[in-house]
């Protein structure tokens, strides 16, 4: 009996690791050879010291794969490459450079699709990293960029605490984590520490996470924005080009409120609406079934259809989601009715040519 290479990695991305993600999602695994039933792999840790805190994690990976049906054999090492290259010379928050005028392509990517809200607290940043990991696993290559530089959220939801490598002091490789290229400010600041900086250090920092860093080849690149019509939005829709953005909400009237003013700040500043995006919309009680309609129901429908955009989505409330980006690991990653919402998310921006 063959065993699929998928399936191995689905049970090692069932490792965690003791401060957070799994072997998986921390992009741990190296090497890693299926060959009927005959599993083997590197476990390569960041550091000498991660490496003996993670041993004992290699003989747990080897007993689950063992359980796994078809796998008669398992071998595993556990290896360390070292700390991750530092540049001292790379800083990032700067004023910004000129360019030319208007919104400019960024070379390699296909798809620019900005993630706002017009305020915190609607689920904007969940959204953001269940999309983007809803995307990967409809074949798209996916990038991430958590470009809320005063608060960061990216690293955790997606189980991610490496900082970033720079083999020149400028270019920047970001790192990688279900399948998704992400960056964040959050990855190269310590958990507590505050970025108290004013509009143009903001501007300067969102230049070099779009520019400096090295994203390959995307089909397309999730911007996670702050709540608001601040300065990262206007710089990113100015100086960027952008497929479209996409405005997320919850169903109450205050939220509505705010979600409109982030409507009408795209449209002033040309960028496309893709569609809005009802989240928290039910609440279906595990132990009866019952549908609760929490915060309202129909809100963001009859808005989008007043304002005559797509409603993309309804998204259910439920512990998982939360739980999911407490531990890195989004919902969108696993298999569920919560990871089906975003995969029909997904694949309908990908069918109507949007990611």
């Amino acid at each position: 009996m063959t065993v699929a290479r998928e399936s191995v990695l689905a049970v090692l991305d069932r490792i965690s690791l003791p401060d957070g993600g799994t072997l998986v999602s921390r992009d741990l695994i190296r090497a890693l050879v299926v060959e009927g039933g005959a599993v083997r792999f590197v476990i390569e840790a960041e550091s000498p010291e991660m490496a003996r805190a993670v041993e004992p994690l290699r003989a747990m990976a080897e007993r689950a794969l063992l359980a796994l049906p078809g796998v008669v054999s398992v071998q595993a090492v556990t290896t360390a490459h070292g700390p991750a290259a530092k540049a001292p010379s790379l800083k990032i928050g700067q004023h910004p450079t000129p360019q030319p005028a208007g919104p400019q392509k960024v070379a390699g990517i296909d798809r620019i699709i900005a993630v706002g809200s017009g305020k915190g607290g609607v689920g904007k940043s969940t959204v953001s990293s269940n999309l983007a990991v809803a995307l990967a696993r409809q074949g798209r290559r996916v990038g991430l960029l958590d470009a809320d530089i005063y608060g960061p959220s990216q690293p955790r939801m997606m189980g991610v605490n490496r900082r970033p490598a720079s083999p020149d002091g400028k270019t920047i490789l970001p790192v990688e984590a279900h399948g998704v290229t992400m960056m964040s400010i959050g990855l190269m600041l310590k958990d507590d520490e505050a970025v108290i900086w004013r509009g143009p250090m903001l501007m300067g920092a969102l230049q070099q996470l779009i520019g400096q860093v090295d994203w390959g080849r995307l089909d397309v690149l999730i911007v996670d924005l702050p709540p608001g019509t601040g300065d990262i939005q206007l710089t990113l829709c100015q100086r960027t080009q952008l497929t479209g953005a996409i405005v997320v909400s919850t169903p109450q009237d205050v939220a509505l409120l705010d979600a409109k003013k982030a409507l009408d700040m795209f449209r002033k500043l040309g960028t496309p609406v893709l569609g809005l995006v009802e989240n928290m919309s039910v609440y279906v009680c595990p132990n009866c079934g019952h549908e609760a309609h929490i915060f309202g129901h129909g809100g963001v429908a009859r808005e989008a259809e007043r304002l005559g955009v797509p409603l993309l989505a309804e998204l259910p409330l439920d512990l998982a989601v939360r739980e999911g980006g407490d531990a890195g690991r989004p919902v969108a990653a696993a298999e569920g009715p919560l990871a089906d919402a975003y995969a029909a998310l997904a694949r309908r921006l990908v069918a109507d040519g949007m990611a």
